[in-house]
């Protein structure tokens, strides 16, 4: 009897010591889980949404659009315009007493169904009056893009090319085009996607590249139509400013 009367403590006393272990390391958890969020996400009152086009014309900007096109497609084809035109939902944000709406157009047509294939890409003008692709910087850590675009209820896949800190261009999927009308489109940034070189020298943000349209191989290539609007951006624009920030880039030779 007394045996099983100390082995009965033995066993209360280590259920107790289970207990005080398992309490410590839920405590420890909690922590870590209130803690860590604190440190690793971007401070909320740096996001900021930042507009890149918002295709009302080309006048006064630092970069026009240009089009590329895959080996099949027909004569006289890429076509490009601005259009008169606006989603509905963007119509009570505009000035009544400002410039007329106007959307970005590209119309191509392909001699043949197939992986067939179209990119829009911002190019820029040098001193000499020569074009050239410019790539769009970012400003700060980027979340997500948002822009409008108008379908055709065609089967093509619409697709985003950024290019990260590491001099690689991504391709981030956006939306299917085999819709009628215009839709607004929201693509987030993956974390996995680096955004600032950990070298004094290196890219400091993203930059877009631009858009890419594939036709899927069993679809009508003959006559394809589509329309972009208020192309923007959201960033957490103080995420990497830190004291002493105005060194990085310093001029010795002007230096005293």
């Amino acid at each position: 009897m007394q045996d099983l009367f100390i082995q009965h403590r033995k066993v209360s006393r280590s259920d107790r010591m289970k207990q005080k272990v398992l309490f410590i390391l839920s405590l420890a958890l909690l922590m870590f889980a209130i803690c860590v969020p604190a440190i690793a996400q971007p401070s909320a009152k740096g996001v900021e949404t930042f507009v890149i086009d918002d295709f009302d014309s080309s006048d006064g900007k630092e970069w026009t659009w240009e089009v590329n096109a895959s080996r099949f497609i027909a004569e006289g084809f890429p076509k490009t315009a601005y259009v008169a035109g606006c989603p509905n939902s963007l119509k009570p944000f505009r000035d009544p007493d400002g410039p007329e709406a106007q959307v970005f157009g590209v119309q191509v047509s392909y001699n043949r169904k197939g992986d067939n294939w179209f990119e829009i890409y911002p190019v820029k003008a040098n001193d000499d009056g020569e074009s050239s692709n410019y790539e769009i910087p970012f400003k700060g850590t980027v979340s997500q893009l948002d822009f409008w675009v108008w379908g055709a209820n065609y089967r093509y896949t619409l697709e985003i090319l950024i290019r990260d800190s590491d001099g690689r261009v991504r391709v981030l999927p956006a939306c299917m085009t085999n819709f009628n009308g215009w839709k607004n489109v929201v693509v987030s940034i993956p974390t996995s996607i680096s955004q600032k070189s950990r070298l004094r020298s290196g890219p400091e943000t993203l930059s877009f590249v631009g858009f890419r349209v594939r036709t899927d191989p069993a679809e009508f290539v003959d006559d394809y139509v589509i329309y972009f609007d208020q192309l923007k951006y959201t960033s957490s624009t103080l995420n990497n400013i830190y004291d002493g920030y105005d060194l990085r880039k310093p001029d010795f030779d002007s230096a005293e």
